[in-house]
């Protein structure tokens, strides 16, 4: 009884389910559909049935095409097809990406009578994998570094500083405040160092205590202290052929500054509850927001030590010194945040984009992404406006700059401006430019042909 029911109501299950089905004969004529398939393809019931399946001009029906046996498509020799991606042709010569499964259809006597396929539309997540490749090599090209975000000059240095500093096996001191990249910076520098194939070790010197720290530092062996039931590898011996990141190397007790600076003067580690010296061949990268002359001079950093690992100094700026900047960033997170909330959201209004380039960011760059984490949150709009970001940044006003100090809140506006700008501080000297901005030769030639700058015109040289 209950399977005569379901036959009865096979149509209605069928014309319930969302993806398309398509049944045909054994020479490939469609004899049925559903309104979901209608509904992808774009013809009407009547103009697809008693038409050959080839009508949809799917991309995989060529190289599916059998002609070493009788069967015109290799489905009614191979008997299925699984989850193959595919691309079928809308009644308007539009394109839907799908994903295609088939079987035959056999009667009582296990006779082929024909095959159904089944294809779900997967046009809208093709587009966001598009996006999303778009966006990755957009912030792989001229806008960053290795992740790092950034079009200024004061970037396009940092950016230079960071490729030479990576070749070189000497300490690197980045500094920075709180939030501003310093831990992108050392990850790019191991990332195109010749090390890179090698561990990257990251420990944080302010979130342990003293006595912790030398243990996760250098390790300890069994029995060197309360709870040390066994031998431990510290993180310079994980680290060893790789590089290792101290972060708010400011914080480290004077008591394990020493012998941080056995490691780097001697190239060998002590396990805490031993003295039989390991070797080790580890690149240090450090880190910190705080002022080593001042922590030097007030007996809190040791001096020989600021001397090792201060090398080669990276100083990142703030962003509120490069706010030129800011528009890319907030495209960057506006885009990243879009994409993974999946809101629909379509943009930042230009009131917004100048309250954020206003505000001075004391948190640098994380206060910037944090700020839009808080906007989707509490925009219920198309667009965010400046009172969607917290109450800490919108104070109900926008505040005015000066003529002479208003940016662009173009990207492409800004790149040109700024371009213009190099090229009259070179006297129209394009190699000199080039210096200037932190980028190649090409790179100039190729923004001077994007942008319409003539020489002559724009620069007066």
């Amino acid at each position: 009884m209950f399977k005569q029911n379901l036959n009865t109501y096979w149509e209605t299950v069928v014309e319930t389910i969302q993806d398309g089905i398509m049944i045909v004969d054994k020479k490939g004529t469609i004899v049925s559909v559903n309104s979901a398939l209608e509904k992808i393809v774009g013809y009407d019931n009547s103009e697809l049935v008693g038409s050959p399946c080839t009508i949809l001009n799917c991309d995989l029906c060529e190289i599916a095409r059998d002609t070493t046996t009788d069967h015109w498509c290799r489905l009614f020799r191979t008997g299925s097809v699984n989850m193959r991606k595919c691309v079928v042709q809308r009644k308007d010569g539009s394109f839907v990406h799908v994903i295609k499964n088939a079987a035959l259809l056999k009667d009582n006597d296990g006779k082929v009578i024909g095959a159904v396929e089944t294809i779900t539309d997967i046009t809208e997540l093709v587009v966001k994998d598009f996006q999303i490749e778009a966006y990755k090599r957009e912030l792989r090209a001229e806008d960053g570094f290795h992740g790092i975000l950034g079009a200024s000059a004061q970037m396009r240095k940092v950016f230079d500083l960071i490729e030479n500093a990576a070749q070189s096996d000497a300490p690197v001191l980045i500094l920075g405040e709180s939030g501003s990249g310093k831990e992108l910076v050392a990850r790019a520098i191991h990332e195109i160092g010749p090390r890179k194939d090698k561990p990257y070790v990251k420990v944080n010197c302010a979130a342990l205590n003293e006595s912790l720290l030398e243990s996760e530092l250098f390790g300890h062996v069994k029995g060197a202290f309360t709870g040390a039931y066994r031998s431990r590898q510290g993180r310079f011996e994980a680290a060893s052929g790789g590089d290792i990141f101290l972060d708010e190397i400011g914080d480290l007790p004077l008591s394990t500054q020493v012998k941080l600076l056995r490691v780097l003067e001697e190239k060998v580690i002590e396990r805490v509850g031993d003295n039989r010296p390991i070797p080790v061949d580890v690149r240090i990268i450090t880190a910190t927001n705080r002022d080593l002359q001042d922590l030097v001079s007030k007996g809190a950093f040791r001096q020989d030590l600021f001397f090792r690992i201060n090398v080669i100094p990276i100083h990142l700026p703030p962003l509120r010194e490069r706010r030129e900047d800011i528009p890319i960033l907030a495209e960057a997170f506006f885009n990243h945040i879009r994409l993974k909330t999946g809101r629909e959201i379509t943009g930042i209004t230009k009131e917004a984009m100048l309250l954020l380039i206003n505000y001075p960011w004391p948190g640098n760059v994380r206060e910037l992404k944090s700020a839009f984490e808080y906007a989707f949150v509490a925009c219920q709009e198309n667009l965010i406006q400046p009172y969607h970001f917290p109450p800490h940044i919108y104070n109900g006003e926008i505040p005015k700059r000066k003529s002479d100090k208003m940016f662009s809140l173009n990207k492409d506006k800004l790149k040109k401006q700024e371009l213009i700008k190099a090229l009259k501080q070179a006297k129209g000297n394009q190699s000199e430019a080039a210096r200037i901005l932190g980028v190649s030769r090409v790179t100039i030639w190729n923004r001077m042909k994007r942008y319409g700058i003539n020489l002559s015109k724009n620069v007066g040289a």
